[in-house]
């Protein structure tokens, strides 16, 4: 019977390692006979219960009364999903897939442009990095296969958005977290983006790009227990440059070349997975400066190599299964800057180990130790003064354990511990987490999460200044969400409590700046997601909107105040459609947020304006030529709406005693793109459609 009570009929009865058993009657009764003697295990197994198992002296095996419980391992069982945003095959509740996040119109085929689509993102254009409810660009870090990615995104200068380094055609699964992450993951104030590249791919094949702005080439082996794939890629701007000219005075438009490896392989108990990663860029322009008439030169060459290897698997007792990792990160930036000279070194590490058990269905625990390490050095030189070298080296050891509970199919819980501790300030901090969900009816749940988590001050603060502590926050979140076959509806509401956040008293920092842990701030807000592809046939769509109200004393601040990278108001509509008649998919993208703060000196107090909402209307057409052929074409800001990222003032007043300013405009205020793409496959049937 089940624990109401209620009979099993149809549940299987056996002697395990032998053939002796039946199946349960109407009324879950059973009965059936056998030679065997002694110790026995009996087994009773039915859908979507758990196997019970019962060993004991077969003489004993008359008059059981047993009961079976509920398997939790299920779809229609609660999912722990408060502040995250799951994509996957393997994901309970999607609200973006993989590929989505190469299809949307205003990505441009980067993940984080993708993902600024979702709630809870806050729209920077010039920027291009992920900015998380309230929080810096900083605070949110990327993982790939849970192991650190120190340096996700390429390097750029003021009012160049930057991209993310690595190809998305290598990821399948993507878990994005805006706040109240596993205890499994630090380091991070405001949320982690985890990136699993593909375990096995389905079939040898060669993609094929010639585009606008360069050219991309992938290949594919597969054998029988392991494969190996290759993604390469170079982008010049100097041809584009030369028909769609923008504000800078290129001397040497923006060029890189990237490749990726990853090779895989499986073994009988786990598979092991190789992830490397290398890519060049450079550029020299001179940019518009209102308080200098010949402009701001700057030159910047960067490298930077990235190594990952994971493994995931079992022991010999399949309830147990582990997971380990190591990256290693090798980065140099060599900028110029007007009659500066920076060079800047960093050497990283990430090594992790972490074991599960799980008991049954409705209890598992995780364990896990990690250690990271950075080793940063700078020399600056200008003709000036004396060349200056500034280096620090910073290591955190950290231990976790986490437990999933789950109470019923409506019901469970998470439990999460973590300790870090940091070598450079001496300092440790315990990091408690806690989830609660449960099942409102057939379709839809409530979530509660809650957590506190630390980061470490950032590499241009320490190098000044190694005695400072970690940055601190409190999350609290309530999540509500509906999952309808197609369609999905999720409101979330939140509140951010930061301490001991990074604050100095120049303009700039230096050498001799006061920095300090005296910041402190807030941040509180609701965002809202729907998501539907299911009421239009070929059509779909998600619409995102997210209101934040947020202050913080921190960086150069003499006050609490709105920081000038937030928008409260951020809408995003993103839509699909696919045309048969001509073999045609469009989609579009458009996004709308409410003015940034900032301080006209010609006013009394500090961010004391706001500059106009921004509006971007993006659309994309991919044309299937044949099978294995598509030429693709995208637009970013049809209506070539003149957005304003901020303003600059000048340094001293007018003769009238007016600080006179210019506005701040991204370097183009539209982007068109055009390419072919050409598939080669085993199948002959295979397209990157999907991925454009």
């Amino acid at each position: 019977m089940d624990t109401s009570g209620n009979p099993i009929a149809g549940a299987n009865v056996f002697l395990e390692g032998s053939y002796d058993g039946g199946s349960t009657d109407d009324l879950g009764q059973f009965t059936f006979s056998s030679e065997l003697e002694g110790e026995q295990t009996l087994a009773v197994s039915f859908l979507t219960y758990e196997t019970l198992k019962l060993k004991r002296l077969i003489s004993q095996m008359i008059d059981l009364n047993l009961i079976l419980k509920e398997d939790l391992n299920t779809l229609e069982t609660v999912v722990l999903s408060a502040g995250s945003f799951a994509a996957g095959d393997n994901s309970k509740i999607n609200v973006l897939k993989p590929l989505d996040v190469v299809t949307t119109a205003s990505a441009l085929g980067d993940f984080v442009g993708a993902l600024q689509s979702l709630p809870g993102t806050t729209t920077v254009a010039e920027d291009g990095r992920l900015f998380i409810r309230g929080g810096a660009a900083e605070e949110t870090l990327i993982f790939i296969d849970g192991i650190r990615v120190f340096t996700p995104y390429s390097p750029t200068t003021n009012n160049i958005p930057t991209r993310g380094r690595y190809s998305p055609f290598l990821f399948d699964g993507i878990t994005f977290s805006t706040g109240g992450y596993s205890a499994e993951y630090g380091q991070a104030l405001s949320g982690v983006l985890l990136l699993n590249t593909i375990n096995e791919p389905d079939q040898e094949k060669s993609d094929i790009g010639i585009m606008s702005v360069g050219g991309t080439f992938g290949h594919t082996m597969k054998w029988k227990s392991s494969s190996l794939s290759l993604n390469a890629s170079y982008t010049n701007l100097s041809p584009y440059l030369a028909l769609f000219p923008d504000r800078n005075e290129w001397i040497k438009p923006f060029e890189t070349g990237a490749a990726e490896l990853v090779f895989r392989k499986q073994f009988d108990s786990g598979l092991l997975k190789l992830y490397s990663a290398f890519d060049t860029s450079s550029f020299h322009l001179i940019q518009d400066d209102i308080n200098d008439d010949n402009g701001l030169e700057f030159k910047l060459k960067n490298s930077n190599f990235y190594m990952n290897s994971s493994y995931k698997g079992s022991f010999s007792n399949p309830s147990w299964t582990i997971n380990t990792g190591l990256s290693l990160t090798s980065g140099q930036d060599q900028y110029h800057i007007e009659s500066d000279d920076i060079l800047d070194r960093t050497f990283s590490v990430h090594a992790k180990l972490k074991v599960k058990k799980r008991f049954n269905s409705r209890f598992k625990l995780s364990l896990g130790i990690e250690q990271f390490g950075s080793d940063f050095s700078e020399d600056f030189q200008n003709p000036e003064i004396q060349p200056v070298n500034l280096s620090f080296k910073n290591y955190f050891s950290s231990s976790f354990v986490e437990s999933d509970i789950f109470i019923s199919r409506s019901m469970a819980f998470k439990a999460g511990l973590r300790l870090e501790h940091a070598a450079l300030f001496n300092e440790t901090n315990w990091s408690p987490r806690l989830s609660y969900a449960i099942k409102t009816g057939e379709k839809g749940q409530l979530s509660l999460a809650y957590g506190q988590f630390y980061q470490s001050p950032l590499d241009n603060s320490l190098k000044f200044n190694q005695e400072l502590s970690s940055q601190a926050v409190d999350h609290y979140i309530m999540n509500y969400q509906v999952n309808d076959s197609g369609r999905v509806f999720r409101a979330e509401a939140y509140y951010k409590d930061y301490n001991n956040l990074v604050l100095y008293d120049s303009e700039y920092l230096n050498m001799d700046s006061l920095i300090t842990n005296d910041g402190n701030g807030f941040a509180k807000g609701i965002d809202l997601f729907w998501r539907d592809e299911k009421s239009v046939k070929n059509m779909d769509y998600w619409i995102s909107y997210s209101y934040l109200d947020t202050e913080r004393l921190f960086r150069n601040y003499p006050e609490q105040a709105q920081p000038d990278f937030v928008n409260k108001h951020n809408l995003s509509v993103v839509g699909k459609y696919w045309i048969e008649d001509w073999k045609s998919q469009v989609g579009f993208s458009y996004n709308y947020a409410s003015g940034r703060a900032y301080t006209d000196p010609n006013q009394e107090g500090f961010h004391n304006s706001m500059t106009k909402p921004y509006n971007s209307l993006s659309l994309n057409w991919a044309y299937l030529i044949d099978q294995q052929k598509i030429l693709y074409a995208s637009v970013n800001n049809v209506f070539n709406s003149k957005n304003i990222n901020g303003y600059q003032f000048a340094e001293q007043p007018d003769p009238s005693g007016i600080f006179q300013s210019q506005p701040i405009r991204p370097a183009a205020d539209q982007f068109f793109f055009i390419g072919f793409f050409w598939t080669i496959s085993t199948d002959q049937t295979s397209n990157q459609l999907d991925n454009l």
